[in-house]
Parts: structure tokens; sequence; C-alpha cells
């Protein structure tokens, strides 16, 4: 049992000379023992913005056929969405390959048709309208839908707030340590963010086949919260 006490005492408090955490040496006025902590941040807010994945796929005998075909087809929908609206910078080319396909029979490959694939991510700005943008691009050509994410239009607001409540998350357990230990927080040292961590996943539709799209009288999108978060390391002088 005492055992345990110590080491949880190591891992919470780090009693190492100031010196280690900042530059000016031994014997200057950072030395002493310091308290490292995490702190983590949360703000949960109501997606405003979305992004649609859409596809175009167009299979005929030679390459030049197919890719004329996907072309015609794929023209038919940005026409269509840009009648209803949706601007020029909101859509962008995210993928096209045209590749061969062949049937296997008896150890032999066998040259099918080829197929053209054209994909296009547009943006919502206003959530009620991505159901409008799916049925319009599978009823004007699209022939799957892979995907709808969530975002902010004004994430760096909810980024910097979220951080902000790491902070305070971060001071409040350097306190409630120091509290523990007999001792009282003397400055803060260092605030460092961390960065890279996992998100929360966004939310997703699954892939679709435009039939399925095309068949509803209006697809039903729910943008539901997105999670932003933050984390930071605090390392606090103590006396």
């Amino acid at each position: 049992m005492i055992r345990s006490l110590m080491v949880l005492m190591i891992s919470v408090i780090g009693v190492v000379p100031a010196a280690a955490q900042r530059p000016g040496g031994p014997g200057g006025p950072g030395d002493g023992p310091v308290i490292v902590t995490t702190g983590e941040g949360v703000v949960k807010t109501a997606a405003d913005r979305a992004f649609v994945s859409i596809s175009a796929e167009s299979r005929a005998r030679s390459p030049r056929d197919a890719q004329r075909a996907n072309a015609d087809a794929m023209s038919a929908v940005l026409a269509r969405l840009k009648t209803a609206g949706v601007p020029a910078d909101a859509i962008r080319t995210s993928g096209y390959d045209l590749q061969p396909e062949f049937d296997y029979a008896n150890g032999k490959q066998t040259l099918r048709d080829y197929v053209a694939r054209n994909s296009l991510e547009v943006r919502a700005d206003d959530i009620a309208k991505v159901g409008e943008i799916l049925d319009l691009a599978v009823g004007s050509g699209a022939t799957s839908v892979t995907g709808v994410r969530f975002d902010l239009k004004d994430r760096s607001a909810a980024e910097r707030e979220a951080l902000k409540r790491a902070v305070a998350d971060a001071r409040g357990r350097a306190e409630a340590a120091a509290s523990g230990a007999g001792v009282s927080i003397d400055r803060v040292l260092r605030i460092e963010e961390q960065r890279g961590f996992p998100q929360e996943p966004r939310p997703m539709m699954m892939a679709r086949e435009a039939a399925m799209v095309a068949n509803s009288a209006e697809t039903p999108i729910t943008a539901g919260q997105l999670d932003v978060r933050a984390l930071v390391t605090m390392t606090t002088a103590i006396r």
C-alpha cells in the first residue's frame, strides 16, 4: 500500500529542478520543485457546414468512350448543382481514375470494359440543403454517395475556447495536486499544447448506391453535435 502511494505521488508531482524546465541554469530564479499536469478542454457545438462526397461512374468498351460518357455525366451533375445555387468555389474534384476491368475464367484474364470514375466534394454552408444536394446530384447522373462529413464554419473560435478550458483544467489539477501535497502554486512556468491526438470521429453517412438515395422523397440528414477538443501540458513551480 505504501509503495502504491509513493508511485502515485511520483507520477502526479514531478519534483525536478526548474532549471531542467526552463533556461537559466542552476541557481536561477526558476530552481525548485515543480508540478506537471495535463488538462483537456471540450467544446460541444452543432455543426453548421457539411461536405458531401459524390461520384459518377461510367463503363465502355474503350477508354475514350468511358471517359467521354463520364465527362457527360459529371457535366450534367455540375450544371444541376450550379443551377440550384451551389457556388463554384464550393465544388472541387476529389478524385478521378480510369481503369480496365477483367473477367477471370479457367485461369485466363479477359478484358471486360473500361471504368471511368470522377468524384466531387461539395461544400454545403446550410445543413438543411444537404439532402437536396444529394438528390440533385443523383437525379442528374451521380451513381454513388460515398459520405457526408460535418464541420464548423468558424472552427478556430471553438478551438480557442477548448484551449482556454484545457488550460483551466490543467491549472485546477495542479492546484489540487499542490493542496494534496501541502504546498501551494507559485507560478506557471510552461504551457504546451498537445497536437495530433485523435479527434472524435465526425458523423458520417455510409456509402449508398444512387438508386437508394433517389428512391427517397428527400434524403434525411442529421448533423448532430461536434466535439472540439484541446489538450495541454502545464508546468507550475510550487513553494
